[in-house]
């Protein structure tokens, strides 16, 4: 038989043995971001097709390093770029034939190294095996063809599992395929003129997942691969790396029915060797409608083996084509930062005819780099008369409830609401892994004479060149020190930490210390012959600083709590002024306690911290 088209061609053999159609996977568990797809082969040629991506190994890896896997060679399909350039068919699988890539077993020759998904191939198996199951573990991946017009395609399509639907119930949402479509495939046994050969009985014969055909449908474009359609921006799935809070796709109906597409999330299925730990399910939730009386989204979880349904309309209609929105709550994962959380998001339609899979990664947020926010001081414990504390009290102000398991300690059940909100600036470096994270006064960042990009106590380490494009960011709240030396906390900032640290102003430091004033008479410090430093207490008090970073892991709707780059929590100071040493070892001092919640946003990713 010989067949002119464009980028195409029915392969067949010359003295290779029967081509054996590949019978669909019967069984193909899927239990995360890695499925294994079972291939049973026959003895001599299978046309298969994958629907996961297993290009992490090559097929040295996947084939040649197992004696016992019969496979001897596999070849790709990899037609000319060009619609203009005709050739002959039926193709014949040989090494100078550009149209077509292969490997070979141990003869290091071949110009295909990896699968890939959404491929079909030709494996040929060892004769003296009369049959094999090939489990390939691979990422899924959603359908992905470019349909030509000119030629014959070699595809094939993610119907559902099992006995799989009949060619005339799959194509009936897609009449026109239906009507025009040549479907072409392998009986099995020796090449002859009825095999491969064309299929007519599409009311009795039966579509499979995994298995390859040739088609062709004259000038009939063709985007019909399952009743819904699914479009994920870079084909790769949701991947929320270490900071996305939200991914979104979308569903299209392709028929002229209603149709329901049910999500499903499924747990993970151990990688292979050499990748990544999987160490649980990504926390998502899926956003529902818009509450427009105060602008915020329903939201319902989407926990594994619970399923949540997208009712799509007759296509061309109103809510044929819907926006799906994934929330990752992040508060809820688990692991060391970077560990990766990974599951499979599985997809099928109220006709029984389709299942389709992504894959879902995120990793647990890093929270190194350098940090700058605002506090905002709404209550203080002051020592007013009770009457005063209650006319504060009854002010309106903002809610004031430390976001803390909504509770109050017993010293803030001694602060008073104020009447106005008072705003100090945050300046937090924390480091990459380790150590402590720092409260800084000031804090420069832009690039080195290397033009790498620091994070920075002191301008000398900026190049000169580039001190326009560089930063400096300076709070008032903290007294100025020589060497801008940071104080360091207990810990590291992270989603639930509590964070103190002390900042101790002496009461001699004429640079920060608020009661000094250097040329007041009253304020220097000094005697009245302005040479001898008077004792603490005298004219200036020694002030130490006991602050908290209650830090508030966030819950409820993550499509209001914004992005992962911001850590929020409640404020603490405890302030104690130190005066005169007074007999029996005690020392006239006075507490104040003020409080307020606080956001932090993450505004540089620069682990390390330069102290020249």
């Amino acid at each position: 038989m010989k067949d002119e088209t464009t980028q195409g061609g029915m392969m067949r053999g010359k003295g290779w043995g029967g081509w054996l159609l590949l019978l669909l996977v019967l069984a193909m568990p899927v239990r995360g971001q890695w499925v294994t797809q079972t291939l049973a082969l026959k003895a001599g040629w299978n046309a298969v097709y994958l629907h996961v991506d297993p290009s992490h190994d090559t097929l040295e890896g996947l084939v040649g390093s197992d004696p016992a896997n019969p496979v001897m060679e596999v070849w790709m399909w990899s037609p000319p770029v060009s619609t203009v350039q005709f050739v002959t068919s039926p193709q014949d699988p040989l090494p100078d034939n550009n149209q077509w890539r292969y490997w070979r077993r141990n003869t290091g020759d071949g110009s295909l190294g990896r699968l890939v998904g959404n491929t079909a191939y030709l494996v040929r198996v060892s004769a003296d095996v009369p049959s094999y199951e090939w489990s390939i573990r691979g990422k899924p991946m959603v359908p992905a063809y470019n349909w030509t017009t000119t030629g014959l395609n070699f595809i094939g399509f993610p119907t559902a599992p099992g006995t799989g639907p009949t060619w005339e119930e799959f194509l009936a949402p897609a009449p026109e395929l239906g009507l025009n479509a040549e479907i072409y495939q392998y009986a099995g046994g020796e090449l002859g003129a009825g095999n491969p050969s064309r299929l007519y009985a599409l009311r009795s014969a039966r579509l499979k997942r995994g298995q390859a055909y040739w088609m062709r449908a004259g000038t009939v474009f063709n985007r019909y691969f399952a009743p819904f359609e699914v479009e994920m921006t870079g084909g790769k799935g949701l991947v929320f790396g270490d900071s996305l809070t939200a991914q979104n796709f979308r569903l299209r109906n392709l028929t002229t029915n209603v149709v329901t597409v049910t999500l499903n999330l499924v747990g993970s299925e151990t990688p292979p060797t050499g990748q990544a730990t999987i160490v649980g399910v990504p926390p998502l939730q899926l956003r529902g409608a818009l509450n427009t009386t105060n602008l915020t989204y329903a939201y319902d979880t989407l926990p594994v083996g619970t399923a949540r349904t997208v009712t799509l309309q007759a296509k061309g209609t109103p809510g044929s084509d819907v926006e799906v929105v994934l929330g990752l709550d992040r508060a809820a994962m688990t692991g060391a930062e970077g560990s990766l959380h990974a599951a499979v998001l599985r997809l099928t339609d109220s006709l029984g005819l389709s299942q389709v899979e992504a894959p879902v990664t995120a990793r647990v947020a890093t929270t190194s780099g350098l940090w700058v926010g605002t506090a905002e001081i709404n209550r203080v414990e002051c020592y007013l008369p009770a009457m005063e504390k209650l006319a504060l009290q009854a002010t309106p102000v903002d809610p004031v409830t430390p976001p803390v398991e909504g509770t109050l300690t017993p010293r803030e059940e001694l602060e008073t609401n104020v009447a106005r909100k008072f705003p100090i600036r945050l300046i937090v470096h924390n480091p990459g892994s380790g150590g402590q994270a720092k409260l800084l006064q000031q804090v420069f960042f832009g690039m080195d004479v290397w033009t790498n990009a620091v994070v920075t106590t002191s301008e000398t380490v900026l190049a000169p060149a580039m001190l326009s494009q560089a930063r400096r960011i300076t709070t008032s709240n903290l007294p100025w020190r020589v060497g801008n030396a940071p104080w360091a906390f207990t810990g590291r900032l992270g989603e639930t930490e509590t964070l103190t640290t002390t900042v101790e102003t002496g009461y001699e430091e004429h640079g920060s210390n608020p009661f000094l004033h250097t040329y007041h008479p009253d304020h220097d410090n000094l005697d009245a012959t302005f040479k001898t430093q008077l004792s603490r207490g005298m004219e200036s008090y020694g002030v130490r600083r006991e602050i908290t970073l209650r830090v508030v892991a966030p819950s409820g709707n993550v499509f209001v709590q914004g992005s992962g780059q911001k850590v929020s929590g409640w404020y603490k100071e405890t302030i104690r002024l130190v005066g005169l040493a007074r007999g029996g070892g005690t020392t006239d001092a006075r507490e104040f306690q003020v409080s307020g919640p606080f956001t932090l946003t993450r505004i540089s990713e620069v682990s390390s911290l330069t102290m020249p």
